[in-house]
């Protein structure tokens, strides 16, 4: 799917590519892996595993972490794939600690622009 400032990762090839770097950094609520892709745009791949809840509640937490990736993706530096895994930990959070704990990931990967 492709989003205004982002496209999506679908495949399984896409998100292993991610991960064998091992570039990753986690908090609480979400860990978050990234790579360099070779080209100007920005890929989000989003994993929830069945652990974390049934069907229904992971796809709210992807909504969640794909809107708030939506909405600082003007911020983040252009040519990476992103991967976020989300926790047990995030079931019943709201969508502003979604968005902290993925801010809080970003500043430590240093993916944002300007700060």
């Amino acid at each position: 799917m492709k989003y205004k400032n982002f496209e999506t990762l679908r495949k399984n090839s896409g998100f292993r590519r991610v991960y064998d770097k091992k570039n990753s950094y986690a908090n609480k609520y979400l860990v978050m892996y990234i790579s360099e892709n070779g080209t100007d745009t920005i890929r989000l791949g989003v994993s929830v595993s069945k652990k974390v809840g049934n069907s229904i509640v992971r796809h709210r937490l992807a909504r969640l972490i794909r809107e708030a990736f939506r909405l600082n993706s003007e911020n983040v530096k252009k040519g990476l794939d992103v991967v976020v895994v989300a926790r047990a930990g995030l079931k019943d959070k709201t969508y502003k600690e979604t968005e902290s704990a993925m801010l809080h990931l970003m500043k430590h990967l240093d993916v944002l622009e300007g700060y």
